[in-house]
């Protein structure tokens, strides 16, 4: 009887529940934040597009501020799961409300590319140093001052918010523009297209957090110290995608689906090869190659997006942002059920090896948008809306100030944020608005 193939066959069982057993802890510990932010998100869309960007920022940025809090001084589960879910909600707040001010601000696609991207490059800072950040302040200095550090970081941005952003002021949202509901949105095929690939180009990153780890352990025997500096190295190639992909898009900005078929095409080959590595040096290159896909697809889809809207519905941006970060939530909550109940079943190469096929194959769905980005914004579906009346928030409000000058009003806002008129004399012709 072949005892040895029999104790090697036990031994893959044991380290495959392991993984599965690692994984099912990881969905304990942001299951529950991505789920409630996935469900949340319809909803801050609506509301973004209702009330504006300012506001829902400050919000958000509050609710994390409390949930960070609550992380510092909890000590049972209950309390953790509240403060889990209180993040996945300010998270759905604050992550639309700023990515889609971004896009209302930047109308020229050079300059939202250019924004986006330096959004895209902090996320990325937030996500990849966090890892080693918490652990270094959790070894020197315990367990609350990471938590107290973040708390203190969103309440600063928080009153950065209200003092420059005047989230309270009334302005001009009783005449917002109506946004296209989130629902119309969903099924555009052109959105839809650029929702699937932000989706499947994340597969890779977020089936691997919860997997990665033991597979090191058990393969290539790796320190701790090694496990948790795995993606800290990945940073450097997302920035360098960001800037990369910012700098072909103000030169060739039709080609902007090119650039995300070819960051899938990357993704794909990169997570094919995770398996083949048997050092720590050897997995910083498909992981680094991982996140610099990641880097060229997000950026140049995101401001496609913002574009996609502009041409063919009513540029307010709140929902259209709430279904791109619908789409990153749906591969968050789905990894760290799928990729361990996959490793159980089928192995982690098998993994690597469908989620390196997926992201390829679905690479040349985005050949779907070479068309509508070649659409020049002047002769577009919202230029010819223009003509009857602003639809953008931005434009709205700069449409309407400039009418009230020509009337002889001035807009005056005062230091509590509270918009007030005096009548001036007027020239009897259009005054110039600087």
């Amino acid at each position: 009887m072949d005892t040895e193939g029999i104790t090697e066959d036990h031994g893959a069982d044991h380290r495959a529940g392991d993984l599965a057993q690692y994984a099912a802890m990881k969905l304990s510990e942001i299951g529950e934040r991505t789920i409630l932010q996935l469900l949340v998100n319809p909803l801050t869309g609506t509301f973004i597009d209702r009330v504006g960007y300012e506001l829902p920022l400050f919000i958000g940025l509050i609710i994390m501020f409390f949930s960070t809090c609550i992380f510092a001084f909890a000590d049972n589960y209950v309390a953790l799961f509240a403060a889990r879910s209180l993040q996945g909600l300010g998270s759905a707040f604050a992550d639309t409300s700023g990515i889609a001010m971004i896009a209302d601000k930047y109308t020229e696609e050079a300059e939202r590319s250019r924004a986006l991207g330096i959004a895209l490059a902090f996320i990325s800072f937030g996500s990849l140093v966090a890892p080693p950040f918490g652990g270094i302040l959790y070894e020197f200095c315990g367990k609350r001052m990471p938590f107290i550090v973040l708390a203190c970081i969103c309440f600063t941005d928080g009153m950065l918010c209200l003092t420059v952003l005047k989230p309270f002021s009334r302005g001009e949202r009783e005449n917002m523009p109506v946004g296209t509901p989130i629902y119309k949105l969903m099924i555009d095929p052109y959105i839809a297209v650029v929702a699937g690939a932000l989706t499947t180009c994340n597969i890779p990153l977020a089936f691997l957090e919860p997997t990665i780890a033991n597979w090191m352990e058990e393969t290539m025997h790796s320190s701790q110290w090694e496990i948790g500096l795995a993606w800290l190295p990945a940073f450097f190639p997302h920035v360098l995608g960001v800037y990369i992909t910012v700098k072909l898009a103000a030169k060739y900005p039709h080609l902007q689906w090119f650039y995300g078929a070819l960051g899938m095409v990357i993704i794909g080959a990169s997570s094919c090869t995770v398996p083949a590595c048997k050092t720590f040096g050897q997995l910083m290159g498909p992981l680094c190659g991982i996140c610099f896909g990641i880097a060229l697809v997000d950026t140049a889809l995101l401001p496609t997006l913002a574009f996609l809207v502009d041409v063919r519905h009513v540029s307010v941006y709140g929902s259209v942002y709430a279904i791109a970060d619908i789409s990153y939530c749906v591969a968050y909550a789905l990894g760290p059920v799928v990729a361990g109940q996959i490793v159980h079943d089928l192995g982690f190469v098998q993994l690597n090896l469908g989620m390196g096929l997926a992201n390829v194959l679905y690479a040349p769905a985005l050949l779907l948008l070479k068309n509508v980005c070649q659409i020049k914004p002047s002769n577009s579906e919202r230029g010819m809306l223009l003509e009857e009346g602003p639809t953008g928030l931005y434009d709205t409000i700069k449409t309407q100030e400039r009418e009230r000058k020509r009337k002889g009003l001035s807009y005056v806002v005062d230091e509590n944020g509270i918009d007030t008129y005096s009548e001036e004399e007027s020239s009897g012709g259009e005054l110039e608005y600087a």
